[in-house]
């Protein structure tokens, strides 16, 4: 195999080498076939760094190791830059790789930015920077179940789309470097920092923008008794959010992030006007029916794609975002999840979370 510094080759640098950053690491390296290597890596956090050092080293990559974006950017060794730091550091860390001369193309972990203010703010950079592929992590898209679902919404097989209902009942937050994401103002607040996937899917399905907002949840169970330099997280842990959409379809989310007693973490259900589909991950499960076979007539299929070498943290749908963004910046496509997609999945968070907090319905005018 040629070498990582060959020019044929595609070279990565990855902003933050935590838990998301070290998962990228992985991906990447089970992609190397494709003709790409990761070449250095930017966290200020030295035990990250050692641990991708050595994880690095067993692909048999040695990397170039810097404490900040600012020194990667400057060193011009990668030509694609994953960012997978904590939330509250995307907006400067983008705006960053977007203003420096060199082009860099960007695959940003989800939320895109944690206020709807900053997203615009890079979304409107981005714009003069046609020589740049910027994609937004939101992967939950591409995982088998939930991607032979969106494949059945668009060939209609259940007619106009009318109703999406998404539940993810899961385990509390990960305890994280410096636990940053025990506080909204470094996460955006849960709905921004997990639920911007599921808004993300509402959109999708519903093939329309949202129109407004209510919700109602709280911090009822977790991270109760923690104490961070004097204070307490202030993360929701339970909500229910329901959203008007343009087209006059609704969604609803229920999330529970103390429910390990649940078979599935995710069962996401769409309703068209002649059928219904169901997708429930992990059991990688899809049951679709219409309104005319009735339950008699339902169909369960199991869904996979051959395609995934390494299933790791998120079913193989990590492995498919960077295959589907490695065409992209080679020129056989555009970023199949775009600036757009990322400002409105953050601005469907933050307008749950304003709801919940002022105990109100918000509309998506009011936040973006």
């Amino acid at each position: 195999m040629a070498d990582a510094m060959d020019s044929a080759f595609t070279k990565y640098g990855i902003v933050g080498i935590g838990m998301m950053g070290r998962e990228h690491l992985i991906n990447l390296h089970h992609l190397r076939d494709q003709g790409l290597a990761v070449v250095c890596i930017a966290d200020p956090h030295p035990p990250s760094q050692l641990l991708a050092i050595e994880l690095a080293r067993s692909f048999g990559w040695e990397l170039k190791v810097f404490s900040g974006h600012e020194e990667l950017l400057k060193s011009e060794l990668c030509d694609v830059i994953v960012v997978s730091s904590p939330n509250m550091t995307h907006h400067q860390i983008l705006m960053d790789i977007i203003s420096y001369p060199k082009p860099h193309h960007v695959l940003v972990e989800k939320p895109l930015c944690t206020t709807v203010a900053d997203c615009k703010q890079v979304l409107e950079a981005a714009k003069k920077r046609s020589d740049m592929v910027v994609q937004v992590g939101l992967e939950y898209r591409y995982m088998p179940p939930v991607a032979k679902l969106i494949e059945k919404v668009k060939g209609r097989d259940f007619g106009n789309v009318k109703m999406v209902a998404i539940r993810e009942h899961r385990f509390p937050f990960l305890v994280k470097v410096n636990n940053w994401n025990r506080f909204n103002v470094n996460t955006g607040g849960t709905l921004v920092e997990k639920c911007c996937h599921f808004f993300d899917l509402m959109r999708l399905f519903a093939g329309a923008n949202p129109v407004c907002v209510m919700a109602s949840g709280g911090m009822d169970v977790n991270h109760k008794d923690e104490i961070y330099d004097g204070k307490v997280p202030d993360i929701i842990d339970n909500a229910y959010v329901i959203i008007e959409f343009d087209n006059g379809c609704r969604g609803m989310l229920d999330l529970c992030m103390f429910a390990e007693g649940s078979k599935n973490e995710q069962e996401i259900s769409v309703t068209g006007d002649i059928g219904k589909g169901e997708a429930l991950v992990p059991e990688g499960i899809v049951r679709s029916g219409s309104r005319v076979g009735g339950r008699k007539h339902v169909q369960t299929i199991k869904a996979e794609d051959e395609r995934i070498k390494y299933e790791g943290l998120h079913h193989g749908s990590s492995y498919l975002e960077h295959l589907t963004f490695l065409s992209a910046i080679r020129g056989e496509g555009r970023a199949a999840i775009d600036l757009e997609d990322g400002l409105m999945a953050v601005a469907m968070g933050v307008a749950a979370q304003l709801s919940i907090q002022e105990r109100r319905y918000v509309t998506i005018d009011e936040v973006l």
